[in-house]
């Protein structure tokens, strides 16, 4: 049985059926309709105009996110997927901060987990290209946050663009926290975007020690480029769900793999 929401704005209705549309990869017209207690007409009328906004596709009878050809989402919807998986993660990842040292913190859902769970006694030289990481740790007082520039993708609230890169090229860190949009055991870290891609290989390089977060929904698939292979990979921290033979396959790559 479906569970019904209380009425909705159309705004935030909309949200949540990208949110079902992202985590299930389909969404119906009527089981919609009976969630959010509108007409059907209503119903479509929403999937048309978050279709018009490349957010989903419309299929007979209802609609598919349009990330499965690599539309990526909005950062808002990206924070609501696998919460619980990316807080375990990002918990365990505050092990690895250097003491008093410098780090990169990459942009990405499960990282803006990881700058909200730093403590705020803790003392960092912090770089970012992520405007929600800079947001989280701007109030820590022991925390000296520096911005990345470039110019701000609408989707992810990132800088990915030549300046990013440039100003990561001339850095030397003690570690770096990275995430993926896809990865395997064969093909190591992938992204559809090749700016994105060039960025994390400059991140990967400014680096003495590279951990990367991975949520399980992120393993199994190649995306169009690699950044990184798992030898570039110190440490792996993931989530129980991800598959134990993947994680074996990549321990034996010389990555360190800690499922949490």
């Amino acid at each position: 049985m479906i569970e019904q929401t209380p009425a909705l704005f159309q705004t935030e209705r909309q949200r949540q059926i990208l949110v079902l549309a992202v985590n299930h990869g389909r969404v119906e017209v009527a089981d919609l309709s009976t969630r959010f207690g509108v007409t059907t007409e209503t119903i479509r009328r929403d999937l048309s105009e978050l279709q018009d906004q490349r957010m989903v596709r419309r299929v007979h009878g209802g609609a598919v996110a349009w990330e499965t050809t690599n539309f990526e989402p909005l950062v808002s919807v990206r924070n609501d997927q696998h919460d619980g998986e990316k807080r375990r993660m990002a918990a365990r990842a505050i092990e690895e901060l250097p003491d008093r040292g410098t780090c990169i913190i990459d942009s990405g859902s499960t990282l803006s987990r990881f700058a909200d769970a730093i403590p705020h006694d803790q003392r960092l030289r912090v770089v970012t290209n992520s405007l929600p990481t800079a947001q989280a740790l701007a109030d820590r007082d022991g925390v000296e946050v520096i911005v990345i520039g470039g110019k701000v993708r609408n989707n992810t609230l990132a800088m990915v663009d030549a300046q990013a890169i440039s100003a990561v090229q001339l850095l030397h860190v003690d570690a770096l926290f990275i995430s993926s949009d896809a990865a395997t055991a064969d093909g190591g870290l992938t992204t559809p975007y090749r700016e994105e891609s060039l960025l994390k290989r400059a991140m990967i390089q400014a680096a003495r020690r590279v951990v990367a977060l991975i949520d399980h929904s992120k393993f199994g698939q190649d995306q169009f480029v690699q950044f990184a292979r798992w030898s570039d990979i110190d440490m792996l921290i993931t989530n129980e769900e991800t598959d134990a033979e993947t994680a074996e396959r990549i321990e034996l790559l010389g990555t360190t793999v800690v499922r949490t």
